[in-house]
């Protein structure tokens, strides 16, 4: 096992790098407005000379994204390039390679009823009954307070009639509107277990890490850091990719890790263990 290091402030360590994978959720934001330490330190890496990719496992594609940071007055200048799982699945639907090409052109989405553009200038029907759609796909929950059992009848048809699940995003968990709730990859989980074929979109496939890649094609693996607040899918992502990885511990793991400026290293490496992945260093927020 790796030795993990703590550090408070990325400034520490930032010199060791030419370039950083950032993620989005609980790094940059908390699901309730930017985190304006994690936004300074963006623009002191940025002034660093320092080359900067936004990666992000959410379903929204990239222009919506843009809007929300510019919204948020987040300057766009500061990344190389933004890539979102939504992104990616939209150019796999409109490319139909692969296992997208079997799909089918009908879609029954599980839970929130917005397919967040995914769909946007391809031939595809979103269908209100599941025994009229070739597949299932998900890109949020209804409500916050949704659990797995709120859609297992949907889950078992589904699985009983052998439709497909496609997965926008490989996050079980994640903030919204400011609260912890289930992502798509929870239902997807249950789903593999009710024996359906599930096709997921985002880190750590490394098809997702290949884009932030790259976008950096003059960069050394060696000199590129990804922070991220996820062990299963952002420093899993990097371990696969091999680039070093800072976890945010304030993030999706803060029930574990606590809410301390100082990271817990002996928890951090317990968690490490459990997912099988290992950051290279731990900061509490993503803080210049």
């Amino acid at each position: 096992m790796k030795m993990i290091k703590p550090i408070v402030n990325i400034l520490k360590i930032i010199d060791n790098y030419d370039a950083v994978i950032v993620g989005f959720s609980g790094v940059l934001t908390e699901g309730q407005g930017l985190k304006s330490e994690a936004l300074q330190a963006l623009i002191n890496i940025k002034k660093s000379e320092k080359k900067i990719v936004l990666l992000s496992n959410d379903s929204m594609r990239v222009e919506t994204l843009a809007l929300l940071l510019h919204q948020n007055k987040v300057p766009l200048s500061l990344f190389e390039t933004i890539i979102t799982a939504g992104e990616v699945l939209h150019y796999q639907l409109k490319s139909g390679a692969g296992n997208f090409g079997a799909l089918g052109k009908k879609c029954y989405l599980l839970g929130a009823k917005d397919d967040k553009g995914i769909f946007f200038d391809l031939d595809y029907e979103v269908v209100d009954d599941v025994s009229k759609a070739d597949f299932l796909m998900m890109t949020d929950v209804a409500n916050i307070t949704d659990t797995v059992e709120t859609y297992q009848p949907e889950l078992e048809y589904a699985a009983s009639l052998n439709l497909p699940f496609v997965c926008a995003g490989n996050d079980t968990s994640t903030y919204k509107n400011g609260q912890f709730c289930l992502a798509p990859a929870a239902f997807a989980e249950q789903y593999a277990i009710l024996g359906g074929n599930i096709i997921t979109i985002g880190k750590p496939n490394i098809q997702m890490l290949q884009y932030a890649l790259e976008s950096l094609d003059n960069v050394e693996k060696d000199k590129i850091l990804l922070i991220g607040d996820n062990m299963s899918t952002d420093i899993k992502g990097a371990n696969l990719a091999g680039i070093h990885a800072c976890l945010v511990s304030k993030g999706i793991h803060m029930t574990y890790l606590g809410e301390g400026y100082i990271p817990d290293v002996a928890k951090t490496r317990e968690l490490s263990k459990n997912f099988d992945a290992f950051p290279d260093y731990v900061i509490s927020s993503l803080r210049w």
